[in-house]
């Protein structure tokens, strides 16, 4: 069970007895802070000058031993050796969990120049993920500025401490922003402080979240910006003259230039708001497919998919006629191109792929196959669901027709999600649903529609989720893809060398390209045995066919066990998974012997 804080402890008045007033409290802050190593001030109280006095005689360090085992088509990943005996350790369980030597940071606040615990590898290690042309630097004026009349917080004009700072009111007018506190550097351990869920604990353990395919959890900054969307911006968009209604549209429009801008569309009427990709597909089925699909045609999807890109064509296929085609995978869980190939011809009419696997991790050469596909002549349709939180995405440049992706695996709330579609084919798309904002005119007799997207938004839609989809968005952007691409680059590969120590662990898609998922099974257990043990301990992670059975059929399988990784998560966290399930497999080899 899950153990929240006490609403009766949040505020509670604490007894004045033997409390610091806040002048003497901010003057031995001031102290502290001044005498930490790289500060340049003389040390003025005994607490300072032991801080600095632990410092100048921190060991020293030697580079960890890399895990022994090795995954086919997978490097090994290490750390620079400054920070190699910062990395949790895997072993026997015999092993003691000593004290481990860590380098002092070269700088006063370990926040404004290091990173984690799990530093990124060495310069020239490849990073697998697939990175749109260069973009020039992010800025906070680069997002468009907010409305004059909802100014962002100024800036500080000097460094401050928060517990320093008098309390104040946020002012009614300013909207919360994301990241104006941006990491320099990217920091696990800052990060992990966005995100509040993460102090929670389950089962009386520290919370590991390792269910992010399923949905990633929420930072601070999307929670406040849906917070104050309901205080003070509610209302329903686009059909008033009132004040409300303006701040609401403007709010909603914003955060739909900020998706466009996210995945590289050419402009924002390109881009539907939808429930998620699973809508989003449907939309693009119903619509685009019912009009282009007929008899004897063909829609081309790989084996590889999510239900959600295999349901709706095949009930498409099923009414017009139509054939689904397979591309197989190999024994690493990768498209076989050449295999690909040799599906395409005059009758293909969509080529509908998921850019990352949600039951392997798989990073499939989408690019490829979509000029490919356009060579025969057919659609492209791209499923970005499980690939837009890990991957530098540009639609133009991917030469997709169509791109869906869902905003609770953004780091968005749940409930909201785009199409992507390009402004000549929706154009031409019908309706899928009737209702108020698509229509331009209606009698009885006939209706006449918006042009896209409102054409595709029927009825109120997920105003305030949409908002927050803009605010994550703007929150990543600021931490940044390539940073984030790296850390979970290397946290990946980390976890696959200590699954790989595992007795009886077999690990299921083992692809050269991969973002942040690790499927596996564990002789002796069924998966949800597992992820009910490893819940026992605090860690969250999948247990199923994950919406994906032919997939997970591929490999011999019906369930696997499946933790997937986010850029909040930790080696630490990784340790405490394989010791979890050495433990398991330690009782296992104890029952047979």
């Amino acid at each position: 069970m899950t153990t929240p804080t006490p609403i009766s402890e949040v505020g509670r008045a604490q007894p004045a007895s033997g409390i610091l007033d806040e002048a003497t409290l901010a003057r031995l802050a001031n102290e502290f802070f001044a005498a930490l190593p790289g500060s340049g001030q003389p040390a003025t109280s005994g607490i300072a000058a032991l801080g600095r006095s632990e410092a100048t005689s921190a060991p020293a360090v030697k580079t960890a031993a890399p895990i022994s085992g090795s995954v086919p088509g997978v490097s090994a990943v290490s750390a620079p050796s400054g920070y190699a005996a910062a990395l949790p350790r895997i072993g026997p369980l015999s092993e003691p969990l000593g004290a481990v030597p860590v380098a002092m940071p070269t700088h006063p606040y370990y926040f404004l120049a290091e990173s984690s615990a799990f530093q990124s590898a060495p310069a020239g290690t490849p990073v697998p993920i697939a990175i749109a042309p260069a973009s020039p630097p992010l800025s906070d004026t680069s997002l468009g500025p907010l409305p004059t009349e909802y100014p962002l917080p100024q800036a500080r004009d000097s460094p401050g401490f928060y517990f320093l700072d008098p309390l104040q009111q946020r002012s009614l007018g300013a909207v919360p922003a994301a990241g104006l506190d941006a990491h320099p550097l990217f920091n696990v351990q800052a990060v992990r402080r966005d995100f509040p869920i993460l102090a929670e604990r389950v089962n009386g353990q520290p919370l590991i979240w390792f269910d992010n395919a399923a949905t990633t959890q929420k930072p601070q900054a999307v929670i406040d910006r849906l917070a104050y969307f309901y205080a003070h911006e509610n209302s329903n968009i686009h059909r008033a003259a009132h004040e409300l209604a303006a701040r609401a549209t403007d709010a909603y429009e914003r955060a739909r230039s900020k998706v466009a801008r996210f995945l590289g569309a050419a402009s924002s009427d390109e881009i539907i708001f939808v429930r998620g990709a699973t809508e989003g597909i449907n939309l693009i089925a119903q619509s685009w497919g019912r009009a282009n699909v007929g008899a004897g045609d063909e829609i081309v999807l790989s084996q590889l998919e999510h239900h959600a890109n295999i349901v709706p064509w095949l009930q498409l296929a099923q009414e017009k006629g139509a054939k689904l085609r397979v591309i197989p995978v190999d024994d690493t869980g990768q498209i076989l191109l050449e295999e690909y190939r040799n599906l395409l011809n005059d009758r293909t009419t969509l080529v509908t792929i998921s850019q990352v696997s949600n039951a392997l991790g798989t990073i499939t050469p989408v690019a490829e196959i979509a000029e490919l596909a356009h060579r025969a002549g057919a659609r492209v349709l791209i499923d970005g669901a499980q690939a837009v939180s890990h991957l530098r995405v540009n639609v133009q440049a991917l030469q997709a027709d169509f791109y869906v992706f869902s905003g609770h695996k953004l780091f968005a709330p749940t409930g909201i999600g785009a199409v992507y579609g390009k402004s000549e084919l929706l154009e031409t798309m019908p309706p899928w649903q009737g209702g108020g904002n698509m229509i331009e005119d209606v009698t009885f007799e006939r209706a006449t529609y918006q042009k896209p997207p409102a054409r595709f938004e029927a009825g109120t839609g997920n105003i305030g989720d949409a908002v927050g989809l803009g605010t994550a968005i703007d929150y990543v952007e600021r931490l940044g893809l390539e940073n984030i691409g790296r850390y979970e680059h290397d946290l990946l590969g980390y976890a696959m060398q200590g699954l790989q120590s595992v007795p009886g662990l077999r690990l299921i898609g083992t692809a050269r390209d991969k973002a942040s998922v690790q499927s596996f099974v564990l002789e002796g257990y069924r998966p949800e045995e597992v992820g009910s043990a490893l819940n026992r301990e605090g860690i969250a992670v999948r247990a199923g066919h994950h919406c994906a059975q032919p997939i997970v059929r591929r490999f011999g399988v019906e369930a696997t066990v499946r933790p997937s990784f986010a850029f909040y998560n930790t080696c630490a966290e990784i340790d405490v998974l394989i010791r979890a399930l050495h433990r398991l497999a330690h009782h296992i080899g104890r029952a047979k012997s």
